[in-house]
């Protein structure tokens, strides 16, 4: 579909949205003064004008040059304003269909009876409660996702978790791995937070570290901003990434096949220079005292749509001997696709990807989003016989910049030798 016809239909579906909210505001303001009642039509329509404002924007300026602040607003400014008014056009529509099943039982009521129904032509009225609560329905996810932007995007949690495992040696017993995934640098738009989270990782002490993916949203350049920060990110036995669906420049368009391709060779640089180890399909062998532990790096494989650039195979490739095997691999689909049926010795599975839909519940070890409708598993731990899989939530945002429930999350697991 043209680009312009699909955001001329998105255009008009808010405006429909828009009027059909505002019979609830001229309901309510209804009692008002005709001065307020005229100031708060005129609030209502400006908040419209400024979302039509960012649609234009968005369809008739050269919207990926713009600076990216003036791009997450509009993005979060539109998506908002949908969201919200959504909300409070189910409470309408819930209004209207009481009134209309009402008018119809009427109707037949005096058909039945042979009565002459006589109009007045007054109009049922429409519930005052109800428009109460479509607006109180708009406001509340509104003030939500104001609210995870401005406190939750960078709400950071560790997350601990305590792994056994009979094989691994003694010269690993007690080793801490740190875990980052999903940092979107791209989305940022508060520096000190985003150190502040990154000193908070690094103040676990972790031996190990492994970044598993999607260090950027479409451009490796989006690194350059934040590349100090993360250039902290170091461990004694080093820091080992992967790359996720995003790295590789898959969701924009670019002036040619060779930008696309120069892009991605940045991205491996960024690496690099950040003293990160990117394991593109291979291994790695790391060792204490002369006991060894292998580390796997797969290029992102996704189930559905998702690109699939990884080749376990590969990486595998000269792993057999080792007594323990930890895979890095973006996409936790993965796991159930590939790592289960065909590699029964990897004991550990590091993913992100998912987010946890930057959305959800959390209380104690009951976790609910709507994430778990699309991925099987979709934050924490898991375990399969005597596989594990681990999901991060990710460290960063992207689309919606804030989370509201799932906070972003940086992971220390603890290998403990021995059985659960």
């Amino acid at each position: 579909m043209n680009r312009t016809i699909f955001i001329s239909i998105v255009a008009i579906a808010i405006l429909l949205l828009d009027l059909y909210v505002f019979q609830a505001i001229k309901n309510l303001t209804g009692s008002l003064t005709p001065g307020w009642r005229k100031l708060i039509h005129i609030a209502y329509w400006s908040l419209t004008v400024i979302t039509f404002a960012g649609i234009i924007a968005v369809n008739f300026i050269d919207f990926e040059s713009a600076s990216k602040t003036f791009r997450n607003f509009i993005i979060v400014w539109i998506f908002i304003h949908v969201v919200a008014k959504t909300f409070a056009v189910i409470f309408l529509l819930i209004d209207d269909l009481v009134r209309l099943i009402r008018w119809a039982v009427y109707k037949i009521s005096a058909y039945s009876k042979n009565e002459t129904v006589i109009s007045t032509g007054k109009k049922i009225s429409r519930s005052e409660f109800l428009s109460r609560a479509a607006l109180v329905a708009g406001a509340v996810p509104a003030a939500s996702m104001s609210f995870g932007i401005l406190s939750g995007a960078h709400n950071y949690r560790v997350h601990r978790n305590t792994i056994y495992l009979p094989n691994l040696p003694k010269e690993f017993d007690g080793m801490r791995l740190g875990q980052l995934s999903d940092i979107h640098s791209g989305s940022f738009f508060n520096k000190k937070a985003v150190n502040g989270g990154v000193e908070m990782f690094l103040a676990e002490k972790p031996d190990l570290i492994f970044f598993t993916g999607d260090l950027v949203n479409n451009s490796s350049d989006e690194i350059n901003d934040y590349f100090d920060v993360f250039k902290q990110v170091k461990a004694p036995l080093g820091v080992f990434s992967t790359l996720g669906n995003h790295d590789y420049g898959d969701y924009r368009q670019w002036s040619s096949p060779e930008a696309k391709k120069q892009n991605f060779q940045d991205l491996l640089q960024a690496h690099k220079e950040l003293g990160w180890d990117l394991l593109n399909n291979v291994n790695r062998t790391v060792t204490v005292d002369n006991a060894s532990i292998g580390i796997i790096g797969v290029e992102n494989w996704g189930k559905g749509r998702f690109p699939k650039y990884g080749d376990l195979q590969k990486a595998y490739q000269g792993m057999h001997d080792l007594p323990v095997k930890l895979l890095l691999s973006h996409d936790p689909s993965h796991w159930n696709k590939q790592v289960l049926p065909g590699y029964q010795d990897i004991d550990i599975t590091f993913s992100g990807h998912t987010h946890g839909f930057q959305f959800g519940v959390e209380i104690g070890d009951w976790k609910w989003s709507p994430s778990k409708y699309v991925y099987e598993q979709w934050a924490g731990l898991y375990q399969q016989k005597n596989q594990y899989l681990y999901v991060n939530r990710g460290f960063g945002f992207i689309g919606y910049p804030g989370r509201i429930g799932i906070w972003p999350e940086v992971t220390i697991i603890e290998l403990k030798r021995g059985e659960a």
